[in-house]
C-alpha cells in the first residue's frame, strides 16, 4: 500500500523535538501541560527500537516456548521518577471530532502499545501500564493555506493489559504448524476482497 509520507513526517519532527530533550532529562512542555510527570528515555538500543537507521528489526524479544521473535517498531519511549517506562505512540490526524481512543479504528492503537509493554517486559524492563499516544491534529479551520498546516498537539493515555499477547502467540504457532488453511476472519477487508476477486477469476 502506499506509503503514510504526512504520517511519516510528523513521527520525525515529534521525535526530533522530544530528542532535544531527551538529552539533558527535561520535561517537554506539553508533559508539563498535560501534568504528567515523565522526561524523554534514554538508552544506546533507543535508535534501533525506533528504526531511526532503517533496519527494520525495532524493539525484540524471543518467546522461547514457540520459537518466535516477536518485535515491533516503536515511536518513543518515557520515564517516570520511578523508572518505569511509559510506551509512546504518534499518531497524525485531521478531524474535526473529538480525539478518543473509543472509535472501532483505535482498538488496534491499544493493542499496538500493549504488545510493545509485553516485549519490554520480556526484555527485563520495569514498564507502566499506562501507554501514552500524542496525537497531532491537522487543523481545517484557517482562512488560507498560506503553505503551512497548523496542529493541534494532545496526549491521550491508555491503560493497558498485555494478558493476552502470549496465548495469543500460541494461537499463532498453532496456525502456523497447522497443515489447514484458516478460515476467514470476520470484518477482514482483505478476505473479502480475496473473495470478490475468486469469484471474477472462476
Amino acid at each position: 500500500m502506499p506509503g503514510w509520507a504526512l504520517n511519516s513526517a510528523v513521527d520525525h519532527l515529534l521525535k526530533n523535538e522530544f530528542d532535544l530533550l531527551r538529552k539533558d532529562g527535561k520535561r517537554h512542555a506539553l508533559m508539563k501541560r498535560c501534568g504528567i510527570n515523565v522526561v524523554p528515555f534514554k538508552h544506546p538500543d533507543l535508535p534501533e527500537w525506533r528504526n531511526d537507521h532503517y533496519t527494520y528489526k525495532g524493539a525484540a524479544t524471543l518467546h522461547k516456548p514457540t520459537n518466535l521473535e516477536i518485535c515491533g517498531i516503536i515511536d518513543d519511549i518515557w520515564v517516570n521518577p520511578n523508572n518505569q517506562l511509559h510506551i509512546v505512540d504518534y499518531k497524525a490526524t485531521s478531524t474535526s471530532k473529538k480525539i478518543s481512543l473509543d472509535d472501532e479504528y483505535k482498538q488496534s492503537y491499544k493493542k499496538q502499545a500493549e504488545i510493545y509493554q509485553w516485549i519490554f517486559r520480556q526484555e527485563g524492563f520495569d514498564v507502566s501500564d499506562t501507554a501514552y499516544f500524542v496525537f497531532a491534529n491537522g487543523l481545517r479551520g484557517g482562512r488560507v493555506f498560506d503553505g503551512r498546516l497548523e496542529f493541534e498537539v494532545q496526549i491521550i493515555s491508555h491503560e493497558g493489559d498485555d494478558s493476552w499477547v502470549e496465548p495469543t502467540i500460541f494461537e499463532i504457532k498453532k496456525c502456523l504448524d497447522s497443515n489447514e488453511i484458516p478460515p476467514s476472519g470476520e470484518g477482514c477487508e482483505y478476505c473479502e476482497y480475496r473473495k470478490l476477486i475468486g469469484k471474477e477469476e472462476s
